[in-house]
């Protein structure tokens, strides 16, 4: 219409998104110079000015992105069921679940990473953490909060919190241990996460020991009772898999809506390869990532494969058409905003540091050649010397050739995974103007929880100590001698959510050595990026607990001591280096640039 304003268009695009956003038709958002509020359907959001500065409509968005996260993602009458009692425990609860649902969206979408940082700040600006001058004033549901808020979407403590944060976070982090990393793996399922999160408010001592014990059976009777008869975690047909799914669509067309993105679309997924066992993205089968303390490898420890007859090593283009393809390219290329003068930028720095190696020394005293000024002087106190000359040697710089590894298991999935993918396509792209080839490589399983081999070990009447069961499946994304304007595509397989299983890295590593070991370069690198332990519950649940780490330790020391092939691990947001002697850990993309040189450079400057 001719007589609306441009507020009244910002709120018809911001209700617009939300009940996309949300999946909820009747929503509506409204001003409110007061605090904002969800009551229902009904949103209460901060106005901003009449000319919509960038800030302000940015806050409005956030608060209407997390109410609308809230209606698609928060079940209240799960949520009322695990409450706490006392204030302060009910307080961090509330809190702990706003993260959750507010993380989810961070994670898929760009859009929303900004808004509802900005909303964030605008709380945590009005909060008593702010204001903050000692331990006791901090409220521990805000710090919790925020500090679960960086751990799962890498997402800075903002900046009035800081102080705040940093006076109780030693406190706080020595008595959850790994609760926050549990927590991110129970991301999309309330009531795993809702257990997780009163589990370490008892770490906390905020819920008494025994209060909700008893949470888990009611939850599965009342389960039971509304959707009819579970069935077992190995056969589900992936109901939560698609309903996740749904949610990402129809999530990513309304943000794109309201940023004016609106050709942007989460890929949808399609049905994998015939054969496999077990659900496409069942959350509820994502395995715990292990982070136990070592001492030393087992001399008598014998690796085994009960059977290799289901692994396969395909090529990206086998596990997907053209179409989907470009697909998840696209979507990964709305990632790499903001990043594409990052590759230019590297390419020189990097290019610089390898040409540095191609070291250059001089043959003095020679017939013929440059003139040697530097031996004029003895010339002219000693006529009878002849002119003395010196002619440049230079070494060549060694063929080289680097191959990249990537986790393609379920616990990189979101963020993780998008970081992944954006740094192999940083480094493949940097490392081709350098004259240096790569492989990009992949890693997970064809199923979750054990495959066909499996199958076989139970039809086989279950031998004991059989060793790994699951079915292999490693991928590879890029050849070492294909351009990368060729492969680029390829890299947009790992942001389709049912590809990310199960991770056996041991052998995953031992795939990509010996094809390095194939190669004729003179240096070879392999680059590991992953985010830890080696995790298949098929294979752990009937071998001993550190089967798998205790292979992988084996195959990382025998490749550090003896092969010629050069080890380096990058950490996407967990802790690498209690396997690799030469690792780092990265939360976010920004850090990629300064780590991906040093370590590079590090590696060929290390001879």
């Amino acid at each position: 219409m001719a007589d609306e304003s441009p507020l009244d268009r910002f709120k018809l695009a911001l209700t617009g998104a939300a009940r996309a956003v949300g999946r909820e038709p009747e929503a509506e958002v409204s001003w409110s110079q007061d605090a904002p509020a969800m009551q229902g359907k009904a949103m209460r959001v901060p106005m901003p000015g009449r000319t919509l500065p960038a800030e302000q409509a940015r806050e409005a968005r956030g608060f209407a992105d997390s109410f609308a996260l809230k209606l698609r993602h928060h079940d209240e009458r799960l949520h009322q069921r695990g409450m706490p009692t006392e204030p302060g425990a009910r307080a961090a609860y509330d809190a702990i679940e706003q993260a959750r649902y507010e993380a989810l969206g961070e994670n898929n979408y760009a859009g929303m990473r900004a808004n509802l940082a900005a909303s964030t700040d605008s709380r945590t600006r009005s909060d008593p953490i702010s204001r903050a001058s000692g331990e006791d004033e901090v409220p521990l549901q805000t710090a919790l909060s925020l500090m679960l808020r960086e751990a799962l979407t890498g997402q800075p403590i903002p900046e009035s919190a800081r102080a705040g944060v940093e006076m109780v976070r030693e406190s706080i982090e020595s008595r959850i241990g790994d609760d926050f990393e549990r927590l991110a793996l129970s991301l999309d399922d309330q009531k795993a996460f809702q257990s997780l999160s009163l589990d370490m408010l008892r770490h906390l001592e905020l819920v008494a020991t025994d209060e909700f014990d008893d949470l888990g059976d009611e939850e599965e009777t009342g389960d039971e009772e509304e959707g009819g008869e579970e069935q077992d975690g190995e056969d589900d047909d992936g109901d939560a898999g698609d309903e996740m799914r749904q949610q990402q669509t129809t999530a990513e067309q309304g943000e794109g809506d309201e940023d004016g993105e609106g050709e942007q679309q989460l890929p949808q997924e399609d049905e994998m390869t015939e054969g496999e066992v077990g659900d496409e993205g069942d959350e509820a089968m994502m395995p715990v990532r292990p982070n136990r303390p070592w001492t030393e490898l087992p001399e008598s420890f014998d690796y085994k494969v009960y059977t290799e007859e289901f692994d396969e090593i395909v090529e990206a283009t086998e596990l997907c058409d053209f179409e989907e393809l470009d697909r998840l390219r696209a979507y990964l290329d709305s990632q790499l905003t903001g990043l594409q003068g990052v590759v230019t930028r590297l390419a020189n720095r990097l290019q610089r540091r390898l040409m540095a190696q191609q070291n250059r020394s001089w043959d003095f005293d020679q017939e013929e050649g440059l003139l040697d000024a530097a031996r004029l002087a003895r010339v002219v106190v000693s006529p009878g010397h002849s002119l003395s000359y010196k002619i440049e040697r230079e070494q060549e710089f060694k063929d080289t050739v680097v191959t990249l590894l990537i986790d393609n298991s379920g616990s990189m999935r979101g963020r993780p995974i998008s970081i992944a993918a954006i740094s192999a396509d940083i480094l493949a792209r940097t490392l081709e103007r350098c004259g240096v080839k790569v492989e990009i490589l992949g890693f997970t399983t064809r199923a979750w929880k054990g495959g066909q081999g499996r199958e076989k070990w139970l039809a086989s009447g279950k031998p004991a100590q059989p060793g790994r069961l699951n079915d292999l499946r490693h991928i590879i994304y890029k050849k070492a001698d294909e351009p990368m304007r060729r492969a680029r595509k390829n890299l947009g397989l790992m942001m389709r959510e049912g590809l990310l299983k199960e991770n056996i890295d041991g052998e995953a590593l031992l795939w990509a050595h010996n094809r390095l070991l194939a190669r004729p370069e003179d240096r070879r690198i392999l680059m590991v990026i992953s985010d830890g332990a080696p995790v298949d519950d098929s294979t752990l649940s009937v071998n001993n607990a550190g089967y798998l780490e205790t292979h992988l330790r084996k195959v990382i020391e025998w490749i550090e001591k003896q092969s010629p092939v050069q080890l380096v691990a990058i950490g996407i947001g967990h802790d690498v280096t209690r396997y690799y002697k030469r690792a780092v850990t990265i939360m976010d993309v920004e850090q990629l640039g300064g780590t991906i040189i040093e370590q590079l450079a590090g590696l060929f400057e290390a001879e």
